[in-house]
């Protein structure tokens, strides 16, 4: 997928999709650049020429004011031109075929009454309420409205679909069906239902295809969960008297719906599954993706019977798209693991994903999604030899870590005892473009600083901190620098005393009093520590200079330790005689105010 060169690979997950994107946007372009200006990709010079090859016509060759020209132009896709040769033709009082008026009407209800271009495919609402507690009745307005206001082309009130509609001379089923499909896709559920009520009063018989769509609107047509599935029930009731047979999409609208339904779609989803099974309809795994959302998302989860029996049956079979959900079933049931807590099931789920042609289903998006928890789920519940062992086979090649990733590699790394490793999850961290990240930054520091390592990891922890100071200090036009927190100078203070970096340590000190924050004992007494294994007696004396000045009460052991621990000599003696803490200065002044009184 990427370039053969190092410097065009993406470093993180946000790069990684602006790639996919900007070739996207690529294919894009040129589909554009290509229909607007047709007249300059006319030359043909393929020999043999193979017209399956070559790229479509795209300019209109009928010309005139006739039904044919009409039909080309709604073969081209040509939205504008299409109803302006419509409205000429009965303008002219040219009578106009329904079947070709009812082309037109599919193609303005697929498009939303706006120009067709490579960007529009048909919208997937979501219809999802997240979080919905099972005992629930009644969903919360506010979510009910929102809802209904998925992004996209939106239907607009007396559009061209309407009018046309409206100055038919005769419409059949299909007339209705397709404005119907059209209303619903274009979120305006309400009209939908009206025009599907007409369709009733005339006699007409709806399709398997508007019904599957009539039942994906149920949940912007009633705002309480049993009417949802009241009026879910109405329509499957209205397919079986008018003999409609249902379809595997008509289940999977079914069980979308029931994800907005509370308890109602508990109780009722695995009655739809035996349905499926009476009617001999396998599941997609959409239908798989539906059911794992109504029973693992929420608070009350349920156990790990459904997804088991899932994977059970996605294990002996084989998969190809029949729902555009399907893509999202993998994702879902992931995060059904996780919150399981199962690794068992993440393990099955992954080696289904891996199975056959599976991993199709699977963009780049939400294949980040799917490793990041999988990768979660191993550090929480694997054993540290594991966790690093995928964490090496996945990261880049499988996914880009998250930052909540790093930090539960981390906290892995840390209940194991094998903080040896975190210098290289900081290269990691500094090529995914984590090394700003504040919290991510703390966790780390704390992690090398809370204990004494050997000499060799104290050096690389060291150097670790090195480069943390870099980033606090690092001054961009496009990047403001870090600001320095009283634990992340304790830390980086603490690893430079560690690693016999006196001179480096100081200055970290020295830092202190620039940010007006005050060092714990423990950094003080390591860098007196530190000052001593070097000899440094001037750095201790600035030491004891320091706590003094802030009126720290360690500020008299501190000079107490450097008499006794350091060969001084009479000029240092001298200096360090003379230091006095603010405190000492205080209750100097207050008793010679009393010896005046």
């Amino acid at each position: 997928m990427f370039q053969d060169d190092p410097f065009l690979m993406p470093r993180n997950a946000a790069n990684s999709r602006l790639f996919s994107l900007s070739k996207e946007s690529g294919r894009s372009a040129a589909k554009y650049i290509i229909k607007q200006f047709p007249q300059y990709f006319d030359k043909t010079f393929a020999e043999p020429n193979i017209p399956c090859l070559m790229p479509e016509t795209l300019i209109p060759q009928i010309e005139g004011v006739n039904e044919e020209a009409l039909k080309e132009r709604i073969h081209l896709r040509r939205v504008k031109d299409s109803v302006d040769l419509f409205d000429q033709l009965v303008q002219a009082g040219t009578p106009v075929s329904l079947e070709t008026t009812n082309s037109l009407l599919d193609l303005l209800c697929f498009y939303g009454d706006g120009e067709s271009t490579p960007e529009k495919e048909e919208e997937k609402e979501d219809l999802e309420e997240p979080g919905v507690k099972t005992s629930e009745q009644k969903a919360p307005r506010r979510q009910f409205q929102r809802g209904s206001e998925s992004s996209g082309s939106r239907w607009r009130e007396n559009n061209n679909a309407e009018r046309i509609f409206k100055i038919m001379p005769e419409r059949n089923a299909h007339s209705y069906c397709t404005m119907i499909r059209g209303m619903v896709k274009h979120g305006a559920s309400a009209k939908a239902y009206d025009m599907y009520i007409d369709l009733l009063n005339e006699r007409h018989k709806a399709d398997v295809h508007t019904f599957n769509a009539l039942i994906t609107a149920v949940p912007y047509l009633k705002e309480r969960f049993i009417e949802r599935w009241e009026l879910a029930k109405v329509f499957l009731n209205h397919m079986a008297q008018q003999e409609v047979q249902p379809n595997l999409l008509t289940f999977n609208a079914v069980l979308k719906t029931l994800r907005r339904c509370g308890g109602v779609g508990r109780s009722m989803s695995l009655l739809v599954i035996k349905e499926m099974e009476a009617l001999d309809i396998e599941p997609s795994l959409a239908t798989y993706d539906h059911l794992l959302f109504i029973f693992y998302r929420g608070v009350d989860l349920c156990p790990s019977g459904i997804i088991s029996e899932v994977l059970d049956d996605i294990e002996k079979r084989s998969f190809t798209p029949q729902d555009p959900d399907d893509a999202n079933f993998f994702a879902t049931a992931m995060q059904a693991c996780c919150d399981l807590k199962d690794i068992k099931l993440a393990y099955r789920l992954n080696k289904a994903m891996e199975k056959g042609d599976n991993w199709k289903f699977v963009d780049m998006d939400r294949l980040n999604a799917y490793w990041s928890k999988f990768f979660s789920l191993l550090c929480m519940m694997e054993q540290i030899d594991v966790v690093l062992k995928w964490y090496k086979e996945m990261s880049p090649s499988l996914f880009y870590p998250t930052p909540k990733n790093i930090l539960d590699l981390l906290q892995a790394l840390d209940a194991a005892n094998h903080l040896e490793v975190i210098p290289s999850v900081w290269e990691d961290m500094k090529q995914l473009g984590f090394n700003r990240r504040q919290d991510l930054l703390e966790e780390l520091l704390s992690l090398m600083s809370r204990e004494q390592h050997p000499d060799e990891i104290q050096l690389a922890f060291a150097k670790c901190a090195e480069d943390i100071k870099a980033v606090h200090e690092q001054t961009g036009r496009e990047q403001t620098p870090l600001e320095w927190t009283g634990s992340a100078l304790g830390h980086v203070a603490l690893l430079f005393s560690r690693a016999g970096r006196t001179q480096d340590a100081w200055n970290m000190m020295e830092r202190f009093q620039q940010v007006n924050r005050i060092p714990t004992d423990q950094v003080m007494d390591e860098f007196l520590n530190c000052a001593k294994q070097t000899n440094c007696p001037d750095e201790a004396i600035k030491l004891v200079k320091l706590a003094a000045s802030l009126g720290l009460p360690l500020s008299q052991r501190l000079k107490s330790r450097t008499e006794k621990e350091f060969d001084l000599s009479e000029k240092q003696k001298k200096t360090l005689e003379s230091i006095k803490s603010d405190s000492d200065s205080s209750d100097s002044d207050s008793d010679s105010d009393s010896d005046r009184d």
